[in-house]
């Protein structure tokens, strides 16, 4: 990222000094007073001792005499500059004497010599005459005072104009002179008009231009004129002041190295913040996999994953945690190789799952083989279930002559409420699933269901009742109200009870519990549906097929009414849960309507005395799996 700042900026001072903006060095000179004319190239001030850099185009030379400025032309004539013309390259100048008539007649005025010349067409002769009388004619100036006595007038005549034939006979010749130059006249104030000859009581003036150097274009542009640089004569266009297009290039320039630069380094901070996690991922993990380096399921490389897996062969499924590849043990075991793809954090989820399976052996927890912990990637190594998930069963196109059977859907609802009232009473520490649903049940060869996905799980003291969550966790459409809003009640193992009863609703419907592509609007929210139907007497008649059917559907349909009840401590332990599967269905009694969820909490349902909860004490979860959680 240096080495882009410092290529930036030399890029600027690169364009800024090539020529693609030049600012201009040599300003104007100092005027000889407030309200003379500006003197800047190819004029120069001859006192000026601090623009020496700036060069001196020749015959161009002024000076100051007192509040004037002086131009000496090449016949040794001083004239005052009044004005000057930079766009149209002219001049306007006069005799500090005021009386430009006696250096004609002096013949002083001569431009020969200098690289100034008469800006338009001028007379080529005037004459001068004394006359004894007035003459009256526009060819015929007015007496010129400073060259005319008391007895006589002296008048200038514009031969090419007027014959002098014609002039009266009082009139005598006194001088003829050449002339290229072009008048003015001004009355004294700011009006200046072209005329000739010159009239009484004006001003003449001589107005004239320079053709070299050619620095009209550059005025006519905005810009200034001068010498490329000190040692050339060639003439270039300067920017005025301030160079804009080089501010705007500068700071354009400045900006977007800036935005590159905060580009740049906010991708480099991600970059360092993201390897900065990784590796303290990664030694979480190994601090975790040292202390459980006791524990049965066996640790493999990546290498090792490949091997087993025939480079990933054959693909069983995919989901947000990555994707699930069959695979054999070196002892012919299969296995499904769950490869973690999508594990942020902290390694916190990896940690749970291995550190909440890795001990549990029940017949209905999936048991956790091996795991792959290779620098950052990672890995989970189960028993292998033929028939998947529960969720391939109950949702498939066939749910409507369903494969499974009403019987082996009540046993698969049992074994699942054994797991998880061992996952909450068989354990050393009661452990929170937080995620039960169908596609977290699997079912191996015989249908024996067993349960999946410990990456949301918690951890808490058996003796206490209540987890502490910073935010919800979970699938929706199982995940229990409290977990939303603690309006609702605590968070604790009765919200995997509501996960269970909405998954048994959803065994019994046979679809999600929401679906509102069925023809019957009424029947758009199963469960809500199925408790009208109940609390009526009707009978659900969901795919009856034999005796026994009907009696085994509406058990399991009150029991998941029991489990979704919206507060907490309505709801029974899965303790209870597995009492009323396993019951007669005379001892089942209908539980209160879970769906009026303003209804103040049940109190008066016995079902057993771990239905009820009234006094439940917070604690706070234990947020990872440590070394202590298994001794």
């Amino acid at each position: 990222m240096g080495n882009l700042l410092a290529e930036s900026i030399f890029l600027i001072i690169l364009l800024l000094g090539s020529g693609v903006c030049e600012p201009d060095t040599c300003p104007p000179f100092k005027p000889c007073n407030p309200h003379g004319p500006e003197i800047r190239f190819p004029f120069r001030l001859k006192e000026d001792q601090h623009h020496q850099h700036c060069g001196t185009y020749p015959g161009f030379n002024l000076s100051c005499k007192g509040n004037n400025t002086v131009l000496n032309l090449p016949s040794s004539t001083e004239v005052f500059v009044r004005d000057i013309d930079y766009k149209y390259q002219t001049l306007t100048v006069y005799d500090p004497q005021k009386c430009v008539e006696r250096l004609l007649f002096n013949q002083k005025l001569s431009l020969s010599g200098s690289l100034f010349n008469s800006s338009y067409n001028s007379p080529n002769n005037l004459s001068f005459f004394n006359c004894s009388s007035a003459v009256d004619s526009n060819y015929i100036s007015a007496p010129i005072s400073c060259l005319s006595g008391t007895q006589y007038g002296v008048f200038l005549v514009n031969g090419d104009y007027y014959p002098l034939k014609h002039l009266p006979a009082s009139c005598h010749l006194i001088k003829t002179v050449p002339q290229s130059l072009y008048f003015l006249t001004s009355f004294g104030g700011d009006t200046v008009m072209l005329n000739w000859p010159p009239c009484r009581d004006c001003e003449a003036l001589i107005f004239m231009r320079w053709d070299m150097p050619r620095c009209g274009h550059c005025e006519q542009r905005g810009r200034r004129c001068g010498f490329k640089n000190i040692t050339s004569e060639e003439i270039t266009c300067f920017n005025k002041g301030p160079c804009i297009k080089c501010m705007i290039i500068g700071v354009s320039i400045s900006i977007f190295v800036l935005l590159v630069a905060a580009l740049i380094s906010i991708k480099v901070y991600r970059r360092w913040k993201s390897d900065r996690e990784e590796i303290e991922s990664q030694l979480d993990v190994e601090k975790f996999l040292e202390d459980y380096e006791s524990l049965t399921p066996t640790r493999y490389s990546y290498a090792d994953l490949k091997k087993m897996t025939e480079q990933f062969k054959e693909k069983l499924g995919q989901g947000g945690y990555g994707s699930v590849f069959k695979g054999k043990l070196p002892n012919e075991v299969t296995v499904a190789v769950k490869l973690l793809q999508n594990y942020g954090g902290n390694g916190e989820e990896f940690i749970n799952e291995v550190g909440t399976i890795g001990r549990i052996h029940h017949v209905n927890v999936v048991r956790l083989l091996g795991f792959c912990v290779d620098r950052f990637r990672r890995a989970l190594i189960y028993e292998f279930m033929p028939n998947e998930s529960l969720e391939k069963f109950i949702f498939s196109a066939d749910a409507k002559d369903p494969m499974l059977g009403w019987e082996n859907l009540r046993d698969i609802a049992v074994g699942v409420a054994k797991g998880i009232e061992y996952l909450h009473q068989g354990c050393e520490h009661r452990i929170l699933h937080f995620d039960i649903k169908p596609h977290n049940i699997l079912l191996d060869h015989n249908f024996n269901p067993k349960i999946s996905d410990f990456g949301l799980a918690k951890l808490c003291s058996k003796g206490q009742n209540i987890v502490s969550m910073k935010a919800a966790r979970g699938t929706m459409g199982y995940i229990a109200p409290e977990v939303f809003s603690r309006n609702f009640g605590n968070v604790s193992y009765k919200s995997d009870v509501y996960s269970f009863g909405m998954l048994l609703l959803e065994m019994v419907g046979g679809r999600k519990n929401n679906n509102a592509a069925v023809e019957n609007t009424s029947e758009v929210y199963f469960p809500e549906w199925a408790y009208k139907k109940l609390n009526q007497g009707d009978g659900l008649r969901l795919r009856i097929q034999k005796d026994g059917d009907a009696e085994i559907v509406r058990k399991l349909t009150i029991v998941a009414l029991w489990c979704i009840q919206w507060h907490p401590v309505d709801r029974p332990s899965m303790k209870s849960v597995v009492h009323m599967l396993e019951g007669s269905m005379d001892s089942l009694v209908m539980p209160p309507n879970p769906f009026i969820s303003t209804a103040p909490p049940n109190t008066n349902v016995a079902l057993s005395e771990e239905t009820h909860d009234t006094k439940l004490t917070t604690i706070l979860e234990i947020e990872s799996v440590s070394r202590n959680s298994f001794h």
